[in-house]
């Protein structure tokens, strides 16, 4: 019990002087990024408290209660690219509100297949060639993780949120969010190696006043990641005399 409580307070005394550490950076330069909120995540591994060195890829987002916030219609908003380049999804992963048509380009020499069958927006994108480019709305709320049907190892994911207000931690688990006016908020967290129920219990409500504002530290408890292993688009293991190839 002793040990816990220590690990527990190291823990907090990090949180709070990355916390710390990030204001006055944020502080310093408030002037010139305009209104805003920002703020700084921190990734534990769960059981054990231990802070990850990596706080990466953690999204934010708030979702107005009371605020004027302008909303687009799907019709306005922009197509978003998400590139297959050197056997990769570029970026790996791509954060869109509902709605959003996300654009496929195949920058490889060789076939490519995008599919997503396992949760999120369901679809099957076929082969395709080096050059060509198709297309997929996302508008189902939640994330999609992405799959190529002849090479395993490209993994991705789309996840489609109700809000154009939203950001992605960097290495040090720092985000910031521009152009959000005076009101009230729901802060939401979507971690891949995170319980859908701890990420439940980091909602909060925030209020959010003029100028830039920065708000409390996150703690993210993550799991394990599984080994990254998948299906092919039939529910089959990938042959290993297909996936040995030149392309």
């Amino acid at each position: 019990m002793a040990m816990r409580i220590l690990r527990l307070t190291f823990a907090l005394m990090a949180i709070s002087a990355v916390a710390g550490a990030w204001g006055v950076a944020k502080s310093n330069g408030s002037a010139r990024d305009g209104a805003g909120v920002s703020g700084v995540a921190v990734v534990t591994g769960l059981g054990n408290g231990a802070i990850e060195k990596d706080a990466s890829r953690v999204v934010v987002w708030l979702v107005p209660l009371d605020a004027v916030q302008p909303v687009r219609v799907a019709t306005q908003r922009p197509h978003y690219r998400l590139v297959q380049h050197n056997k990769r999804f570029e970026p790996g992963l791509l954060v869109v509100p509902v709605g959003s048509v996300v654009d496929f380009p195949n920058a490889d020499p060789w076939f490519h297949n995008v599919f997503s069958l396992y949760r999120g927006k369901r679809f099957d994108l076929g082969l395709y060639q080096a050059g060509a480019q198709r297309s997929v709305s996302f508008d189902r709320i939640g994330p999609s993780y992405l799959f190529c049907n002849i090479h395993p190892e490209m993994t991705g994911v789309v996840l489609a949120i109700d809000s154009e207000l939203f950001a992605i931690t960097d290495k040090g688990g720092h985000y910031s969010i521009a152009g959000v006016t005076p009101g009230k908020y729901v802060l939401h967290v979507w971690y891949e190696n995170a319980t859908p129920d701890s990420l439940q219990a980091l909602q909060r409500q925030v209020t959010i006043e003029n100028g830039n504002q920065i708000l409390p530290p996150i703690l993210v408890k993550a799991i394990k990641p599984t080994p990254a292993e998948h299906k092919n688009k039939y529910g089959q293991d990938y042959d290993p005399a297909t996936v040995k190839t030149d392309y």
